[in-house]
């Protein structure tokens, strides 16, 4: 234990011997995540306020015109502009200056009344009893009706699937009642007579595991301060390999080796010491998230009750981390092949694990890839803490995970060492 504290010392004092090391280590971080959390907040701000614009082209004037009218206003998703011209708004939506543009064909409301109301008396003269009101009369052809939709070829396809299903359930919903209120007519001489509840037998509601449904959204400082506390943990991974480098070249390794040291407790003394640096470097971005962004308008990091676990998983983090810059720095002969490689594997790992891009945007093979990635298990296991209230054994998998990843970049660091030492 002796020699591990005068390992663990000796790194503190590399460190503190390097001021500029420590500011990168430090500030840098932070002056990132206030930078990027800046950048997405006020896009999803911008995303979320303004309306997407869209052209209506009404021919009809009617039930169904006036439906699908309302139903777009009242889902606050757009901002609708009305054209007479279906090759104006076609151009318009093409050449991208508006999103979509939906185009009402003429008298579609009264065809599919007439439709409904021919349909309907045709049934109601089989049920009859009088032989004689059998109506001999040809039915009258009705042609089909088409509801253009015209599309800015930029549009996302699950935009374009949704706007359709929104607009044939409305469509579908003013045939049914279209076609209670003819069977009404026919069956009751009382108009104000109520016959057929058209309400919806079936509705839908989204179940949230959080009894308060606004933490369940989240925010651009629920995802940033996580993912960027895990980008500054793991890039720690540079200064160390770079530190191991170093001491093999100037000879520290075998000035250590002639005494009873083994190259296990001098890697000890090395994870103390990093490991304090990623839990101060976590503490310092949850001051961030908990005192700075509410002073400079963006949402203020809840962490009333989690910060144990936060930190539980802050500390599995960084001996991932510091596990694989063990094993860089082991293998890495000199300096510009461990720093170049350290930083740009670091940039990897945070693409990979959801830091740059939400790992649900990405494609299925990426997804899967994602799972490689130990920036990917420190993430899934803070948005645990942060959005499902999770407890310790909810985290258990992930951060075994990262303890595992941790014991295995080590070991191999050490019997690396220990055959290339004996050769």
């Amino acid at each position: 234990m002796r020699k591990l504290w005068a390992s663990a010392y000796k790194e503190f004092l590399l460190l503190t011997r390097d001021i500029g090391g420590i500011a990168i280590l430090f500030i840098m971080p932070l002056v990132l995540i206030v930078t990027i959390t800046l950048i997405q907040d006020s896009s999803f701000k911008t995303i979320e306020n303004i309306d997407i614009p869209i052209l209506v082209v009404d021919n009809d004037q009617g039930d169904v015109s006036k439906t699908i009218l309302d139903g777009l206003k009242e889902s606050d998703a757009f901002e609708i502009h009305s054209k007479t011209s279906e090759d104006e708004a076609k151009d318009l939506v093409f050449k991208g200056k508006y999103q979509m543009a939906i185009v009402i064909p003429k008298e579609l409301s009264e065809e599919l009344q007439a439709q409904v109301d021919q349909n309907v008396e045709g049934i109601m003269a089989k049920f009859s009893m009088d032989s004689d009101s059998t109506d001999t009369t040809p039915k009258k052809q009705i042609a089909i009706k088409e509801v253009r939709l015209y599309f800015d070829p930029a549009t996302q396809i699950t935009f374009k699937t949704s706007v359709k299903n929104g607009i044939d359930k409305m469509i579908s919903k003013i045939e049914t009642e279209s076609i209670y209120k003819a069977f009404q007519e026919q069956i009751s001489n009382d108009p104000e007579e109520v016959i057929f509840d058209t309400k919806s037998l079936i509705s839908f509601k989204e179940v949230l595991p959080e009894k308060d449904e606004k933490e369940m959204i989240p925010n651009s400082v629920q995802h940033n301060v996580p993912a960027w506390s895990l980008f500054a943990i793991f890039f720690i991974i540079v200064p160390l390999s770079i530190n191991l480098v170093k001491e093999k070249n100037q000879g520290t390794f075998v000035r250590l080796r002639t005494n009873p040291v083994s190259y296990a407790t001098v890697l000890g003394g090395k994870t103390l010491v990093y490991l304090l640096v990623c839990l101060i470097q976590f503490m310092l971005m949850l001051m961030i998230g908990v005192f700075l962004f509410p002073k400079i308008g963006l949402p203020t990091l809840d962490v009333s009750g989690r910060i144990p676990l936060l930190f539980v998983v802050a500390l599995f983090a960084g001996l991932g981390a510091i596990g694989l810059g063990l094993l860089l720095g082991t293998i890495a002969k000199t300096q510009e092949q461990s720093a170049p490689f350290g930083a740009t594997f670091v940039v990897i790992l945070a693409a990979l694990g959801g830091v740059w891009v939400p790992v649900f945007v990405m494609p299925k093979f990426m997804q899967t890839l994602s799972h490689i990635s130990p920036m990917n298990w420190g993430l899934n296991a803070f948005y645990d803490v942060f959005l499902r209230n999770a407890s310790f054994l909810d985290i258990l998998p992930e951060i075994f995970t990262l303890l595992i990843f941790f014991l295995v970049t080590t070991l191999i660091a050490i019997v690396y060492n220990e055959r290339k030492n004996a050769v």
